[in-house]
């Protein structure tokens, strides 16, 4: 417990602090009321900003609800202050104290009810089930995603009975003799799976289960892997859901050729990949990952409870060939790619990289998964690899495989949205807009650190992202070097939150695919992904003053490099001496 309080006063301390350095102007009138600083207006529900609503007689008159003006106040008095952070940084601090994500999400959630509706219980009620857990099931991207899901969880065990993962794990066996390569091709596959996070947790933690399990790596390590090569090797690739993103916060419509001027000073998601190859080829590993791999060496893979078990029916040792599970893989990872594209239009006429930077993740990957499966279905009835009634069977099987996933999903939106409606953009934001008068030279630095502790708390990268680029490109004109520095910034901040956040959906799913206990993910990953955010901020620094002082910002990344390698020979030794 005393590890615990020392581990959160720090954070609490910090956002103590943000709360005391914010000023909040007087609101002046404007045309859009949520852009003053110190905002305590949101769009009016009934005419979207527009200040106009249809009549009956289908004839555009004044809205009643705000007057015209578009905008109302917000009811609660905690709106676009620093109390609007407290929801997800209770739910994140019970989460790891108390080792029980739901209850820990719950509660929070419970708590941005109460402070929205004031403390009025049938206000805060309605609030936490109608805005909260409904609004975030039935809105149809994240509707999109859960079915995508349990498509993946449905395919995985149809795999499973098949026989599929078991002779790909026996071909591994003869093929992958060690540890390290085993950790390296699951890098290496994370790598090469790069159109969308989602997609890569899930494939890449199907897939190498078995032959980390063969080679007695932790499913905590694997989860690491996972979690290290999907949203930090997205952010980095022209052609990803996460390129799409970015390209669509900016707001001069050079957002893809801004994402790809970022990309080399996107230092967390370069130094995660130079750190996670650094490990496995030095075999360093510190905090408490360094018990789960000494346990997992024993024979205990999840140094405790597998909350998975019995998602997996092994099939018979001699079932099924290689090609069982490759083939199908394949497929979805065309099948997603080709509904990627035809969510962006590209079959209308729109060109690949066009149709990739405006596609719906939600919607390629839950109709590319949906063919997959058909695909699968009628692979294994033609090479009898199971009668159909067992192959239906596998279908809710699959479903209840990825009720955990579904459920802290669920709650991490319903958070998520209890904080929108109580404008913790808004108050972060402020805080941007405000420290960016003066010392430019360590801007990249605040900016990082900003966007670092705005994804943690909230779970999202890309609503970081959505917030961030915006104001960056506000204060710097995009031909100002330190412009770039500060867009790579805020997507690398976002990055880090997003990879040590317990609510973000990216963790979960890489919890999900490794079928790793999920704060025993967080809790292991968390030193690494810290240790990494330490020396990208230190790199962030160095890149700012050489920037201001007119040298080229490029020479960031090696001295970062340098940096990386250096912390993990530091550590390294001292293990040696602890030994």
């Amino acid at each position: 417990m005393k590890n615990l309080k020392k581990r959160f006063l720090p954070l609490l301390a910090v956002m103590l602090l943000l709360c005391a350095a914010m000023t909040v102007p007087a609101m002046a009138a404007g045309e859009d009321l949520t852009e003053v600083a110190g905002t305590k207006y949101v769009e009016c529900g009934d005419c979207g900003a527009s200040g106009v609503v249809l009549s009956e007689d289908l004839e555009a008159v004044t809205c009643e609800t705000c007057g015209g003006v578009g905008y109302v106040e917000s009811p609660s008095p905690f709106y676009n202050t620093f109390w609007s952070l407290i929801p997800p940084i209770i739910a994140i601090a019970l989460a790891l104290i108390t080792k029980e994500v739901y209850s820990s999400l719950f509660v929070g959630i419970l708590v941005g009810g109460l402070l929205y509706s004031n403390f009025a219980f049938e206000g805060t009620i309605l609030h936490v089930f109608n805005d909260g857990i409904v609004a975030s099931v039935t809105d149809s991207y994240n509707m999109g995603i859960l079915i995508f899901l349990i498509i993946l969880g449905s395919m995985v065990c149809l795999m499973n009975k098949a026989g599929g993962s078991a002779a790909f794990g026996r071909w591994a066996k003869d093929h992958i003799k060690s540890r390290v390569g085993a950790q390296l091709a699951s890098v290496l596959l994370g790598v090469l799976i790069f159109i969308d996070d989602y997609f890569n947790c899930l494939t890449v933690g199907s897939v190498m289960r078995p032959i980390t399990d063969k080679h007695n790596i932790s499913r905590a390590k694997l989860a690491y892997i996972i979690d290290a090569t999907a949203a930090p090797v997205c952010i980095i690739a022209p052609i990803s859901s996460w390129a799409a993103a970015v390209a669509g916060f900016a707001e001069d419509g050079q957002g893809f050729n801004l994402f790809l001027r970022a990309i080399p000073y996107n230092y967390y998601a370069l130094l995660t990949i130079v750190m996670m190859v650094g490990m496995v080829l030095m075999k360093v590993e510190f905090g408490p990952m360094a018990k789960f791999e000494k346990n997992a060496l024993q024979g205990d893979l999840f140094s405790g409870s597998n909350p998975y078990a019995g998602a997996e029916d092994d099939a018979p040792e001699d079932k099924g060939t290689v090609l069982d599970l490759v083939l199908p893989v394949v497929v979805l990872i065309i099948c997603c790619v080709i509904g990627m594209i035809y969510s962006g239009g590209f079959f209308e006429g729109e060109g690949f990289i066009t149709a990739f930077s405006n596609s719906d993740a939600s919607v390629g990957l839950m109709l590319g998964s949906a063919f997959a499966l058909v695909f699968t279905l009628v692979y294994y009835l033609i090479r009898r690899s199971m009668s159909f009634k067992e192959m239906m069977g596998c279908i809710p099987e699959g479903f209840k495989a990825m009720v955990p996933a579904i459920m802290i999903l669920t709650f991490a939106w319903s958070l998520k949205a209890m904080t929108d409606s109580l404008g913790a953009k808004f108050f972060v934001r402020d805080f941007v807009r405000s420290s960016a008068g003066g010392l430019q030279m360590i801007l990249p630095l605040i900016v990082f650190a900003i966007g670092c502790l705005l994804a943690f708390a909230t779970g999202t990268s890309w609503g970081t992202f959505g917030i961030l680029i915006p104001i960056v490109q506000n204060v710097f004109s995009m031909d100002n070097p330190m412009a770039i520095v500060c867009i790579s910034a805020c997507m690398a901040g976002a990055v880090c939150g997003d990879h040590c956040s317990p609510i973000s959906d990216t963790t979960i799913m890489a919890s999900a695919g490794a079928q790793c206990d999920h704060v025993n993910h967080v809790s292991t990953q968390l030193p690494y992904a810290i240790t990494c955010a330490v020396v990208s901020g230190v790199t962030y620094l160095i890149a700012g003053i050489l920037v201001s002082v007119g040298l080229p910002g490029l020479l960031g990344l090696p001295i970062g490099i340098v940096l990386m390698v250096g912390a993990l020979f530091v550590i390294r030794s001292k293990n040696n001496s602890i030994a």
